[in-house]
């Protein structure tokens, strides 16, 4: 079905399309000791805590045009943060004709758009291998709308708002709506790939794989890192404190690590 901004399909009742964005991000830090474990892990525990996750999902709503019915946010111990907010119809205009583009979304300072109705979920995971070196961070966002405006908007902003070192991004229309004429429709617009909603500037920086099923309205697309540089993945030093061997064990432990993340499986 191919639609223009000047094309609209008179529905039948309430357009019953569910469209749901999956937003996973990974950040990965070598923690030589304990010490160095616990430290980092208090880092990203206050970096993100609840509040900022909270603020960071208002701008969200804020993107997609939502209306906060109710917000619930938990710190847990000894890690982790989650956020879950319901949030209903915006002001009623015409959906804007950007809409209809594959194009990445606005930032918060830019925004025209309105939501019919919608919920929002973050959770938060530290973690680290039990062997000691290792410890990853992901956040895990679910921005779920009804209606016409797709959550895909919101994916510029929230790549923006992490420190990624990869991402891992689904997008599902669920369900159908129906045209006056009583035809099913189980897409109401055009999408070829989730990165046409990502910056070029972004999109420079990550290896990026797709694995879309469009029959089933069903995209994925996985972001690794492309530049690596070591001082960003130790915690409280640099490089320049490790001898050759050193340098080079850990490199190799960190790119082992973010292959295995990337591509899904475990690599001996």
């Amino acid at each position: 079905m191919k639609l223009t901004p000047e094309q609209v399909i008179t529905l039948h009742g309430f357009n019953n399309l569910t469209k749901t964005l999956s937003f996973n991000m990974y950040d990965i830090c070598y923690t030589k000791t304990a010490e160095e474990r616990d430290a980092y892990l208090a880092y990203i525990d206050e970096q993100y805590n609840s509040d900022r996750l909270k603020n960071i999902l208002k701008d969200v709503a804020d993107i997609i045009g939502a209306h906060t019915l109710h917000i619930a946010q938990q710190d847990y111990v000894p890690q982790g943060a989650s956020v879950t907010m319901l949030v209903s119809e915006g002001p009623i205009v015409e959906v804007p004709t950007e809409h209809y583009d594959e194009s990445p979304g606005p930032l918060p300072e830019s925004v025209v758009i309105q939501l019919d109705k919608s919920h929002i979920t973050v959770h938060t995971y530290p973690e680290y291998h039990p062997n000691g070196g290792i410890s990853t961070f992901r956040a895990d966002i679910d921005v779920s709308t009804c209606g016409e405006i797709s959550p895909l908007k919101a994916l510029n902003y929230l790549i923006h708002s992490f420190d990624t070192d990869i991402m891992t991004i689904d997008y599902r229309v669920r369900g159908f709506t129906r045209d006056a004429d009583g035809h099913k429709l189980y897409i109401d617009h055009e999408i070829s790939s989730i990165q046409n909603y990502i910056p070029d500037e972004i999109i420079d920086m990550y290896d990026m794989i797709d694995v879309n099923v469009y029959q089933e309205n069903i995209f994925h697309t996985k972001c690794k890192l492309r530049k690596f540089d070591l001082n960003n993945y130790l915690f409280g030093y640099t490089k320049d404190k490790l001898d050759p061997g050193e340098e080079k064990e850990i490199t190799e432990s960190l790119k082992k690590e973010m292959d295995e993340i990337f591509y899904g499986k475990n690599i001996t």
